[in-house]
């Protein structure tokens, strides 16, 4: 007796009804879902999707063009764009739920705490392969070029490319700044306090820093990509001096785990 798997039997039940009723099939969302060639996809623990080159410019205009909260931004735009590579996750890609992303603006709902440029990366590091292999290690090197970097990017090339204006930037965004750090609030204040502006005029310079920090990890992507090695932001020598004595399995000193930049928040001695 020849069985029938599961799709094959929704499409058997669907197929009668439709002749049942006597009318043309009118599309259910839930049961197109299930039904269509990748409906019944879902993103498995520990799954990993295929990483394919992009442009980072075109990214980054994106990325500033999306808005909802630096880590939509970034995730959003990066995956939207795979969603139309030349991966072999493509499909994959355009059915990720890049809303689930909206939660980490201003360093997770208003709190302050990690960036969600940051809380992004760490995401994407997750799911990406890049011909075959984790990109997890493209999470520190964002990190480092975060904390080190005068951010956002104010070349005109730069601002040009993302479709923004440079007398606008300049006026609402002012100097870049080092944030020295991943935490949202530090970086924020840094910025208000260099430029004589309030928290809540940070929308441009928050915008342009996740186009900035988009079309660095697109740019570092597509370096793993050809197969080069990606040390373009490695430790700052303060952090790697702490860490010759503040490891993960010291006892004779505080041990710590982390590559984060110490003197943001750390004196010295």
């Amino acid at each position: 007796m020849k069985t029938l798997n599961r799709r094959q039997a929704i499409n058997r039940i669907i197929g009668i009804t439709s002749v049942a009723a006597g009318t043309a099939l009118v599309a259910n969302p839930v049961i197109a879902a299930v039904t269509s060639s990748t409906g019944e996809w879902r993103l498995a623990v520990g799954e990993k999707l295929a990483y394919a080159k992009l442009d980072p410019m075109t990214v980054a205009k994106l990325a500033y063009e999306t808005g909802n909260g630096c880590m939509f931004q970034v995730f959003d735009s990066i995956i939207k764009s795979l969603a139309l590579s030349d991966s072999p996750d493509a499909e994959k890609f355009a059915l990720l739920p890049t809303g689930l992303a909206v939660y980490g603006w201003a360093g997770m709902l208003g709190e302050g705490t990690v960036c969600g440029n940051i809380n992004a990366t760490g995401m994407l590091a997750n799911l990406l392969s890049i011909n075959g292999e984790q990109a997890n290690a493209l999470l520190s090197p964002t990190m480092r070029y975060y904390e080190s970097q005068a951010l956002p990017l104010q070349t005109a090339e730069f601002i040009e490319g993302i479709g923004a204006d440079m007398t606008e930037t300049l006026d609402q965004v002012g100097t870049p700044t080092s944030a020295n750090t991943i935490l949202c609030h530090s970086s924020i204040s840094l910025w208000a306090r260099e430029n004589g502006k309030s928290f809540s005029q940070k929308g441009m310079r928050c915008k342009q820093l996740s186009a900035s920090v988009v079309y660095e990890l697109v740019d570092m992507l597509n370096k793993a990509f050809d197969g080069e090695t990606v040390i373009d932001h490695p430790i700052s020598d303060t952090v790697a001096g702490c860490q010759s004595c503040h490891t993960s399995e010291s006892t004779f000193a505080p041990s710590v785990k982390t590559n984060m930049g110490c003197d943001t928040c750390h004196t010295g001695h």
